[in-house]
C-alpha cells in the first residue's frame, strides 16, 4: 500500500513539474518575443524619421533647383555681358589701329615736307628774303612783266606759307591723334578689367551652383543608405520574430502531446487519486507587424624718349640675298637676335627702339623699299616672318 502511495506521488509531481516547466520556458520566449517586438518598434520608428529627413532633403534640392534656374539665369547674362565688353573692346582695337595708320600717313607727310622745307631755308641762306623780293620786281621789263612778277611773288610766298601751316597742322594733329590713341587704350584697360570682373562672378556663380548640387546630392545619397541599412534591421528583426513564433507554437504543440500522455498513462491507474491536470497556458497573441514600404527616392617701357608709329614687316635672314647688315651683323649666324631696318632719316641708325609687341631692338640695317615710317623687324625664319606679317605698331627711341 506504501508503495502504491509513493508510486502516485511521483506521478503526481511528474504532472505539476511538467506545467511549471512549460510556463518557465513560455515565459523565457515570451520576453525574447517582447524584446524582438520592442527592437522592430524602434526600427520602424528610426526608418520614419530617416524618411522625414529624407522629405526634407527632397524639399531642399527643389529648394535648390530654383536657385540653380536663377543662378543659370544669371550665368546667362554674365555671358551676354562679356560678349558684349569683348565686342567693345574689339571695337576701341579698331579705333586705335585706325589713329596709328592715319598718323604713320601724316608724318610720312611730315618728314617729305621737312625735305622740301630744308631747300627753302638753303635757298633763303644765300639771299635774303626781302631782297629777293626787290630784285625780282626791279628786273622786270615792262610794267606788264613787273605785275607779273609781283604775282608770282605772290604766290611763291602763299605756297611757302600754305606748307608752313599744313606742316603745323599735322603735327598738330598726330599729337591730337596719339591723345586719342592713350585715351582709347586707357579705355581699353578698363573694358579688359570689366571684362575680367564678370568671368570671374560668372565662375564664382558657377562654383556655388555645383557645391550646392553636390551637397544636396550627397546627404541625399547618405539618408537613402541609412534608410537602407534600417530597413535590413528590421527585416532581420522581423526574421527572428517569426522563428521565435514559431518555437512557442512548437513548445505549445509539445506541451499538447505531453498531457495526452499522461492524460492516457493516468487512465490506465486502476486505482482512484486525486491529481491537478496540467494546465497550459494560453499562447501568446501575434503580434501586428506593420510594413513599411521604403520610398524610393529618387608693361610698356617708359614713354621718356622719342615716340612714334611706324608700319612694321616681318623678314628673316632666309628672305635676305646678303646675310650681312648696313652695320655689319650677321642675321644667319644671329637669327635670334632683335634687329629692326629702318630709314635713316627717321630713325638713326646703331639706336635702341623699343617696339610695341616686338621688344628692344639694335637699328642695324636699313632698306630700298624702307623710307619714311617703315621699318623691317628681323625674326628667326620665314614661318615666324609670315606668322608676324604686317602691323601698324607703337615704337620708342631709346637712345
Amino acid at each position: 500500500m506504501r508503495a502504491l502511495k509513493r508510486t502516485f506521488a511521483t506521478l503526481g509531481i511528474l504532472l505539476l513539474s511538467l506545467p511549471i516547466s512549460y510556463v518557465a520556458n513560455a515565459e523565457s520566449t515570451k520576453d525574447t518575443l517582447h524584446s524582438a517586438e520592442e527592437q522592430l518598434k524602434q526600427s520602424q520608428q528610426t526608418i520614419l524619421q530617416k524618411e522625414k529627413e529624407q522629405q526634407a532633403v527632397q524639399e531642399e534640392i527643389s529648394s535648390l533647383q530654383e536657385n540653380v534656374q536663377a543662378l543659370e539665369s544669371e550665368i546667362s547674362q554674365n555671358q551676354q555681358g562679356l560678349a558684349e565688353v569683348e565686342g567693345k573692346i574689339e571695337e576701341i582695337q579698331q579705333i586705335i589701329q585706325q589713329k596709328k595708320e592715319e598718323i604713320v600717313l601724316l608724318q610720312d607727310k611730315v618728314y617729305a615736307r621737312e625735305g622740301i622745307m630744308e631747300k627753302r631755308l638753303v635757298a633763303l641762306q644765300h639771299s635774303d628774303h626781302t631782297t629777293i623780293v626787290i630784285e625780282t620786281l626791279v628786273n622786270s621789263e615792262s610794267l606788264g612783266n613787273f605785275f607779273e612778277r609781283i604775282g608770282a611773288v605772290a604766290t611763291l610766298l602763299n605756297a611757302d606759307q600754305k606748307i608752313l601751316d599744313q606742316q603745323e597742322a599735322d603735327l598738330k594733329q598726330i599729337e591730337e591723334d596719339k591723345k586719342e590713341i592713350d585715351k582709347q587704350e586707357q579705355l581699353l584697360i578698363s573694358q579688359q578689367a570689366e571684362l575680367e570682373a564678370k568671368r570671374a562672378t560668372l565662375e564664382e556663380n558657377r562654383q556655388k551652383r555645383n557645391q550646392a548640387l553636390v551637397a544636396m546630392q550627397s546627404k541625399f545619397t547618405k539618408l537613402a543608405s541609412e534608410i537602407n541599412v534600417a530597413e535590413q534591421e528590421k527585416s532581420t528583426i522581423q526574421s527572428q520574430i517569426n522563428s521565435i513564433q514559431a518555437k512557442i507554437k512548437e513548445e505549445e504543440a509539445a506541451a499538447k502531446a505531453r498531457s495526452v500522455e499522461l492524460a492516457k498513462a493516468k487512465a490506465k491507474e486502476k486505482e482512484k487519486s486525486v491529481a491537478q491536470p496540467a494546465v497550459a497556458p494560453p499562447p501568446p497573441s501575434k503580434p501586428a507587424s506593420n510594413t513599411v514600404t521604403k520610398k524610393e527616392e529618387p608693361s610698356k617701357p617708359s614713354n621718356s624718349r622719342k615716340e612714334m608709329y611706324v608700319t612694321a614687316t616681318a623678314y628673316s635672314h632666309e628672305d635676305t640675298a646678303s646675310d650681312l647688315t648696313y652695320l655689319g651683323y650677321n642675321i644667319k649666324k644671329n637669327p635670334n637676335m632683335k634687329l629692326i631696318a629702318v630709314d635713316p632719316g627717321v630713325i638713326p641708325l646703331g639706336s635702341k627702339v623699343w617696339v610695341e609687341g616686338y621688344g628692344v631692338a639694335v637699328a642695324g640695317d636699313t632698306g630700298g623699299a624702307i623710307i619714311g615710317h617703315k621699318i623691317d623687324v628681323l625674326m628667326p625664319s620665314s614661318a615666324h616672318a609670315r606668322q608676324w606679317g604686317r602691323k601698324t605698331v607703337k615704337i620708342i627711341i631709346l637712345d
